[in-house]
């Protein structure tokens, strides 16, 4: 290394400087090769402790399991998710999941848009407003039902007292099947609206002003503004708000559960509900596996439908179809 230095006139104090840059370089190389991995390992850890429990659940689904009969466990091999075909209560705890989700993510949407379309300009009070709108989305939605649940007691329940002043006497809210289901969707409205509302007004204050500036200077009215600019520029916003809401309420338990325990009778047993009973009641390891794969299959059918929709605007927008 000295004779080659000297030869090209290089000092070895010079050579050992280049060795030392050459071995950086090297190491700094290496590390951002590694890097990816590195920054990938997290989202790999939490995927694989999603997939563990998944497979499980698929798993047991396949069993015929009852924690009161060990000794009888073995595979069917689907035999769980065959009897639901044969059983009525399993189409009633779909009927009532999809109805109970389509009715609350309506109804969310219209209030929210309303209430975002109301606060839409920038102003000291809108802002005040728009955060005490959310103080409802801070409180756990057990708390909200059990809050409700007080405020729908016949006895004290000042809910009730205002029912009766309407006139409708001894109104039985959670505790008759006729009017089950529209308490809890009251609960879940003034939890979950605050949701839609904030998506969907920072969608509003993000659309740009030209159309609605070149649609004002030709005199076309703000509700057709409304129909033909706002409501397009906004779909992407209002599917995502849907899809977030749609996905949550379809597996909504703690509501109902803090409320009615899926009762009275199996007005509001939905999925979550009949499964967290046949697993603790009924100790139906096998039949409560099944069903939550059930509803896992159809969020998964539902948001995939939600997001192809979202890509097809996405495009529109572009002007790529």
């Amino acid at each position: 290394m000295t004779g080659r230095s000297h030869r090209f006139g290089l000092s070895p104090r010079f050579e050992k400087i280049s060795e030392v840059q050459h071995k950086g370089i090297r190491a700094g190389r290496i590390s951002r090769e590694v890097l990816p991995y590195l920054l990938s390992l997290p989202a790999l850890l939490v995927c694989i402790g999603i997939l563990i429990p998944f497979g499980t659940a698929i798993w047991y689904s396949l069993q015929r399991y009852r924690l009161s009969q060990p000794w009888n466990r073995g595979m069917n091999w689907g035999e769980n998710y065959l009897n639901f075909l044969s059983e009525p209560d399993f189409w009633n705890t779909l009927q009532v999941s999809l109805v109970y989700a389509g009715l609350t993510v309506v109804l969310e949407l219209l209030l929210g848009l309303g209430i975002a379309l109301l606060l839409r300009r920038r102003t000291r009070l809108n802002n005040f407003i728009s955060v005490i709108l959310l103080m409802p989305l801070m409180t756990a939605p057990v708390l909200a039902a059990l809050m409700f649940k007080l405020m729908t007691n016949p006895n004290f329940g000042i809910l009730s007292y205002f029912m009766q002043l309407a006139g409708f006497e001894d109104f039985r809210w959670g505790s008759d099947p006729s009017t089950a289901l529209f308490t809890v969707i009251l609960v879940d409205i003034w939890v979950y609206t605050p949701f839609m509302m904030i998506l969907l007004l920072a969608g509003l204050r993000s659309l740009p002003p030209q159309p609605f500036e070149a649609a004002a200077l030709d005199g076309v009215p703000r509700w057709q503004q409304f129909w033909r600019i706002t409501l397009p520029m906004l779909m992407p916003y209002v599917l995502t708000a849907s899809l977030f809401r749609l996905l949550d309420s379809i597996q909504q338990f703690d509501i109902i559960y803090a409320l009615t325990q899926g009762g009275p009778g199996d007005t509001l047993m939905v999925f979550q509900v009949e499964a967290y009973l046949n697993f603790f009641q009924s100790t139906n390891i096998g039949r409560s596996a099944a069903l939550l794969i059930i509803l896992w299959a159809i969020t998964f059918v539902l948001s995939n439908m939600f997001v192809k929709n979202w890509l097809r605007l996405r495009e529109r927008a572009r002007g790529e179809i």
